[in-house]
C-alpha cells in the first residue's frame, strides 16, 4: 500500500526544476520509526542547475496542513552542511525537507573512502557535523525518485563500510573521550555545571562515534546515537545504564560521580578499541 505521505509528495516534487533525486532518510528509511516519527526527505540537486526553491514551495503548498504558513529556505540558508530546506506538516506528521548538493556529497564520499573526515560547527548539532554523515545518509537512505540513478551510484560506493573510514573515525574521536573528561574535571572544583555537562556530552558523543566505527556502522544523527551504540554487537557492557547514571549524577550536582562513571566508560572503550584492530565482517 503506498505511503499516504510519501506518494503524493514525491509526485509533486518530481516536477520541480533542478530536482535530480528524492530519498527517504532517518528512522523511516531504516525501518525503526515510531508512528509519530518525522519524515526526513533528502532533495538532491546539481549545483550547475540548482533547485528552484520557488517552484518547490508551490509544489508542496497544496499538500501541507498550513498552506499559508508554509515556507522553504533558499539554498545554503542553514549553513554549508545542512544546506537548507523546510519544516512542514502533512496530515499531522512532521515532514522535513533537506537539500543536498550531489557534487558535494560525492566529494565527501570519496574523502571518506580514503579516510579523510572533518568536523564542522552546525546549528542543530551540539556535537558538530561530521562530514561522514553525508556518506551514511547515502548508505542508509531509500531512493523514492532517482530517474538518473544518481543516488544508486552513490549507494554503491558506501558498501562495504570502508576500513579507512573506520580507522579515521577512531583516530579522530577516541582520544577526545578522555580529553573531554579531563576538561570536565578541571571545572569540578568550581562546580561549573554548564561546562561539566558540555564536556560530558562531548565525551559520550565521541564514545558513540567510536562504537559505531568499531562496528562498521554509519552514524547519521547524534540524537539517540549513544543509546543505539550501547546496543551494537561490539559495545561496552552496561553502557546504557552508565550513560543514564552520568546524567542522573549531573542532575543532582554529584559531578564527581558523573566524572568517575565517564572514566569507567572510557576504560571500557580503550579495551574494546584495543581488541578490535581488525574490521568487523561486512554486513
Amino acid at each position: 500500500m503506498p505511503d499516504p505521505i510519501l506518494a503524493p509528495l514525491v509526485q509533486a516534487l518530481s516536477d520541480v526544476d533542478g530536482l535530480v533525486a528524492v530519498a527517504l532518510g532517518g528512522s523511516r528509511a531504516r525501518g525503526t520509526a515510531r508512528p509519530d516519527s518525522d519524515y526526513d526527505i533528502g532533495l538532491y540537486y546539481d549545483a550547475a542547475a540548482p533547485l528552484d526553491t520557488a517552484r518547490l514551495l508551490a509544489a508542496v503548498r497544496p499538500l501541507v496542513d498550513a498552506p499559508t504558513a508554509a515556507a522553504v529556505t533558499p539554498l545554503g540558508e542553514w549553513g554549508p552542511w545542512i544546506n537548507g530546506g523546510a519544516w512542514l506538516a502533512m496530515s499531522g506528521h512532521k515532514v522535513d525537507l533537506l537539500y543536498r548538493d550531489l557534487d558535494q556529497v560525492g566529494a565527501v564520499i570519496a574523502d571518506c573512502r580514503d579516510g579523510r573526515i572533518a568536523m564542522h560547527y552546525q546549528p542543530g548539532h551540539p556535537h558538530g557535523f561530521c562530514s561522514a554523515i553525508w556518506m551514511g545518509e547515502a548508505a542508509l537512505c531509500r531512493p523514492l525518485f532517482d530517474p538518473r540513478g544518481r543516488i544508486a551510484a552513490l549507494k554503491a560506493l558506501t558498501s562495504p563500510y570502508p576500513d579507512a573510514l573506520r580507522q579515521a573515525l577512531i583516530a579522530r574521536f577516541h582520544w577526545e573521550v578522555r580529553f573531554s573528561i579531563d576538561n570536565a574535571e578541571t571545572a569540578l572544583a568550581r562546580e561549573e555545571r554548564t561546562h561539566i555537562a558540555g564536556c560530558a556530552y562531548r565525551a559520550l558523543s565521541c564514545l558513540a562515534q567510536v562504537l559505531f566505527a568499531v562496528n562498521g556502522r554509519y552514524l547519521i544523527n547524534e540524537k539517540g546515537a549513544f543509546a543505539e551504540a550501547a546496543t551494537l554487537p561490539a559495545t561496552i557492557a552496561g553502557a546504557a545504564a552508565a550513560g543514564a547514571e552520568v546524567w542522573g549524577a549531573i542532575g543532582t550536582r554529584d559531578f564527581g560521580s558523573a566524572i568517575r562513571r565517564l572514566r569507567t566508560l572510557a576504560e571500557g572503550l580503550d579495551a574494546l578499541v584495543a581488541s578490535s584492530a581488525e574490521p568487523p565482517p561486512a554486513a
